[in-house]
């Protein structure tokens, strides 16, 4: 059987083809080859000629047919009016998912990279949010941006909607929770499940829509009343498809896993028992997925980082590895988690729980008298946690001679000592490398007994956090190195630089306050820590830093090792983790394999898949950000709704063309000062400098100015929060280029925010992020 095209080429994927098919017939791979060399689309009898399959081999040619349909379906291949089968690019059409906005229009995302295609409000009507289409570029929007159409929707990805139930004139719809699904889904009588208006209730859409007719649906389940506590949190995981049910086939295998650690498991495992390992969490903290051990030796530390095992317990294809994969990672709402893995798991086998034994991955790193990694090894231990502390009680230990907790940890606190020594020279070497620090200011909310916001508060690192930072880096960082080392596949955690455009951006608005980012076109995160020594204890500080935080890109996952840049290391991955994130326990696998000594050979892994993984969790990571973040915009929304009427002092944290978003200093909640408000003039928006300039006065607000506001309006559904303007901000340009006096702390670490403000999806920005042991 012929494996060649009529030119004679072979096909590379032959071999794959004839171990899954009896019968075999050309690969994707040979089929897009040939279509290649035709530079034309070809009919099916056509491209069945160019590739040697015989329409009297019916079963072959009727295998082919079904091949190239499939490959149609999947966004290979086109089919046009003529029926015959073309390559998208030769047809200036693009393949891409679509990214919904909450006023009607979309982009469609490339999925093989580029810019985004804007899509109208008319041509969002054929899609919804997340679906795969087709698309042309059909010329350019009055902003310069490539307009799209779309062509074809191959892939509907909305199959179930989360909203609250309308009904009017005897008709009846759901609004989604989720703002970025703008087209309400039409539930005929029948399919109403006897809900009431305004509950919130699950829909299945039966029929997507259309140019011309909208989505249509049927309620499967009333979830329950709109301002019921805890719903923000139940729609946000319907809104955003974030996996909360464990399958039937994950209980039987998690049936099968013994509750306890057992004599078997300790074979080929170190005894690390009567070490004096320790975790070191929140006092709210229910799963210890890292201990920690120093010792001063005589030119340096010996630092011990033991990891919970997870991959003992969840092998390579199991139902459990299948789970943990789909959700990416642990999701963090207010009181309440959505795990990336059973709590039998999480809670139990993993959690380094104190005086039980456990089963852990051990990082037994040797550092130098200048905090340098000087060698590392990795070995499988069993391990038992000598006490369960937390960060506050580890720096009253370690700052206070008389602290109470001195007796009760009193067999622990040298060691801690040890690791308070070892961390201020780790932290030294932090400054000399230039890894950028920037000082936030987290909020933790403080719930009443019905579950409604009582207070928002600031929650203050110590050094007792950064301690277990440094700890968590080292590991890290040494883990990257190691695997990098043993030429293995691996998803690094990347941190890119900022773009040129950013970069361009940064240099404007450093100048106005006779500030200069060296480093050329190629700055380093020493550049900007320079930058930001100089304007140490300005009255501008926060103000500068927030703009430098924001010109960088999002960390991501990926096997393309480009470094990190925030932290300015070459080698960078996530070792200590894999409770509540899928790349560690990649990485985990990936240490186990270096064992054998074999480089790539053999390993589970290619470079091609950890692409597609780490992709997948970098997505998973953002859902999981855009859902925390929708839940607790609600909350704040409700909070501040019963405050209508009331002024409060305020800081500017962000200029657009539409206002200013601002923050409410003592209940830390934003909302927006629409641009209206703030006076009879023209006010232009200045990118480059995160301005509005008033035409006629020359009024400027910047961000860091501070005003007085009213709030005005509170929209629950669209969590927007509009505020009035009553007095405050700068009175000249002038004025403002100076800097203000008091000015916001900046969003969140360089690793894991969006530094660049998106597009504009609510009046509300994104939240506060919880500390975070391994950026």
């Amino acid at each position: 059987m012929t494996t060649e095209n009529t030119t004679g080429q072979q096909d590379p994927h032959a071999q794959r083809e004839a171990e899954k098919y009896d019968n075999p017939i050309p690969s994707r791979e040979f089929i897009l080859e040939a279509l290649e060399e035709a530079q034309k689309p070809l009919r099916l009898y056509q491209v069945a000629k160019v590739l040697e399959v015989s329409e009297d081999d019916e079963e072959r040619y009727e295998a082919l047919s079904r091949r190239l349909k499939a490959m149609v379906r999947d966004g290979q291949l086109i089919r046009n009016r003529r029926g015959a089968f073309g390559l998208l690019k030769k047809m200036d059409l693009i393949k891409g998912r679509v990214l919904g906005h909450p006023d009607g229009y979309g982009f469609l995302v490339p999925e093989e990279g580029g810019k985004d295609l804007f899509l109208s409000e008319k041509e969002m009507h054929k899609a919804l949010h997340g679906d795969v289409v087709i698309a042309s570029v059909i010329g350019e929007d009055r902003r310069g941006r490539q307009e799209g159409a779309i062509i074809e929707v191959i892939e509907h990805n909305t199959k179930q909607v989360l909203g609250r139930l309308a009904t009017e004139n005897g008709l009846s719809w759901v609004r989604p929770n989720n703002n970025r699904l703008t087209q309400d889904i039409f539930i005929p009588k029948d399919g109403l499940l006897d809900a009431k208006e305004e509950q919130v209730v699950l829909v299945e859409v039966l029929s997507q829509p259309t140019l011309r007719s909208g989505p249509i649906g049927k309620i499967i389940e009333v979830v329950g009343d709109y301002m019921a506590p805890g719903m923000e949190i139940d729609a946000a995981i319907h809104a955003y498809g974030i996996p909360n049910e464990w399958p039937e086939a994950l209980v039987k295998e998690l049936d099968a896993i013994p509750d306890k650690v057992v004599e078997s498991d300790l074979e080929g495992r170190k005894d690390l028992r009567s070490m004096q390992l320790v975790t070191i969490d929140g006092s709210d903290t229910k799963d210890f997925d890292d201990a920690v051990f120093a010792k001063r030796r005589k030119n340096g530390w010996r630092l011990v980082v033991a990891i919970a095992d997870v991959s003992h317990y969840v092998k390579i294809g199991s139902e459990l590895d299948k789970e943990a994969f789909k959700r990416g990672n642990s999701v963090y709402f207010p009181q309440r988690v959505v795990p990336m893995l059973p709590s039998k798991l999480s809670d139990g086998l993993c959690s380094l729980n104190p005086h039980v034994d456990r089963l852990c991955m051990v990082a037994d790193l040797a550092i130098d008298e200048h905090g340098r990694l000087e060698r590392s090894q990795y070995y499988q231990a069993v391990m038992n946690s000598k006490a369960r502390l937390t960060y506050d009680q580890v720096n009253d230990i370690l700052t206070d001679s008389d602290s109470e907790f001195r007796a009760q940890f009193a067999e622990q606190v040298p060691h801690l000592e040890d690791l308070h020594e070892l961390y201020k020279v780790l932290q030294k070497a932090r400054e000399e490398r230039g890894a950028l620090e920037f000082n936030t200011t987290e909020t933790r909310i403080v719930f009443d007994d019905d579950r409604k916001i009582k207070e928002i508060v600031p929650v203050f690192r110590n050094d007792a956090h950064k301690l277990i930072e440094e700890c968590m880096l080292m590991a890290n960082v040494a883990t990257a190195r190691y695997l990098k080392w043993h030429k293995i596949p691996i998803v690094y955690r990347v941190h890119e630089k900022p773009t040129e455009e950013r970069l361009k951006n940064v240099r404007t608005f450093l100048k106005d306050f006779g500030l200069t980012l060296e480093g050329g076109d190629e700055p380093t995160a020493h550049d900007y820590a320079t930058v930001m020594e100089k304007i140490k204890d300005e009255p501008y500080e926060h103000l500068v830093q927030t703009v430098l935080l924001r010109s960088m890109n999002q960390a991501v996952y990926q096997p393309d090792n480009k470094g990190h840049f925030g932290l300015n290391y070459e080698h960078y991955t996530h070792f200590t983790s894999p409770i509540r994130r899928y790349p560690d326990l990649l990485v985990h696998r990936a240490i186990q394999h270096a064992w054998k000594k074999v480089g790539a050979e053999g390993f589970e892994y290619t470079e091609v898949k950890m692409q597609e993984l780490g992709q997948h969790c970098s997505d998973t990571e953002r859902r999981a950000d855009e859902a925390t973040r929708d839940a607790v915009t609600f909350l704040k929304c409700e909070f501040l709704s019963h405050r209508l009427g009331e002024e409060y002092d305020a800081v500017v944290t962000a200029a657009t063309n539409f206002g200013l978003f601002v923050e409410i200093d003592p209940l830390y909640v934003e909302g927006l000062v629409h641009i209206t408000e703030l006076g009879e003039d023209y006010f232009h928006y200045d990118n480059a400098r995160h301005c509005l300039k008033g035409e006629r006065t020359g009024k400027v607000y910047r961000l860091g100015d501070r005003i007085r506001v009213q709030v005005a309006q509170v929209n629950l559904d669209d969590r927007k929060v509009d505020l009035r303007f009553i007095s405050g901000g700068s009175t000249d340009e002038t004025a403002s280029e100076k800097g203000s006096e008091n000015t916001p702390e900046s969003q969140e670490d360089a690793d894991s925010s969006e530094q660049k403000r998106p597009r504009r999806k609510r009046y509300y920005r994104k939240g506060k992020k919880s500390p975070n042991k391994s950026q």
